[in-house]
């Protein structure tokens, strides 16, 4: 028989650890449950910090592909009025200094994209760049070349915007397929062949 005093002593010692036990088990629950929503909360932040930055390059990616069309469509005026395809109340000067612009903002919104993308879209972005230089120097007379070759110049700029669009879907995680040749021939909008002009 265990005497009272020791019998009193190890209740209350049964007691201690049994508290300490449901103290320690309060504490890592709680441990616990901060761990998880540390957690939680981190991937929510990540995740916010993401879609973010993809809308930002969605963003910069459409404005630049949208001043690379301004670009091309001022360059279409100035060629054709220069060429007598065309007649409008602006001067070729006139002409001239829209197309200037346009390759200002042409070239702030590459910037934009160089600050965001990824390297392959960078890249073919530099190749939008060149096609659309091309483009502007034969509009404004820098380089020569006949009506054909500034049709197959076209044919090269708007591969190239083809080329941007899968780069830039590729790097926004935007499923499904994109055959781009099949879309480079459909937004050519070419002047026809005329004796006077053809040569």
């Amino acid at each position: 028989m265990i005497p009272a005093e020791i019998g009193v002593g190890l209740g209350e010692s049964l007691d201690l650890v049994g508290q300490l036990v449901t103290i320690a088990a309060v504490l890592v629950g709680a441990l616990t449950t901060h761990m998880t929503n540390h957690l939680m909360e981190r991937q929510r932040t990540k995740y916010a910090m993401l879609t973010r930055w993809d809308e930002r390059k969605l963003e910069a990616y459409a404005e630049y592909i949208d001043h690379v069309r301004k670009c091309v469509y001022a360059s279409v005026l100035l060629y054709e009025v220069q060429n007598g395809m065309r007649t409008m109340e602006r001067s070729e000067t006139e002409l001239t200094l829209e197309l200037a612009e346009a390759e200002g903002n042409r070239g702030r919104a590459f910037e934009r994209v160089m600050l965001l993308a990824e390297n392959q879209v960078i890249e073919a972005a530099h190749a939008v760049n060149r096609a659309a230089a091309a483009i502007d120097w034969q509009a404004r007379g820098a380089t020569q070349g006949t009506l054909q070759d500034w049709r197959d110049l076209h044919k090269v700029v708007f591969q190239a915007i083809n080329g941007f669009h899968e780069a830039a879907r590729d790097d926004l995680g935007i499923n499904g397929a994109f055959a781009s040749a099949e879309h480079s021939s459909r937004d050519l909008i070419l002047p026809r062949a005329t004796r006077e002009n053809e040569g």
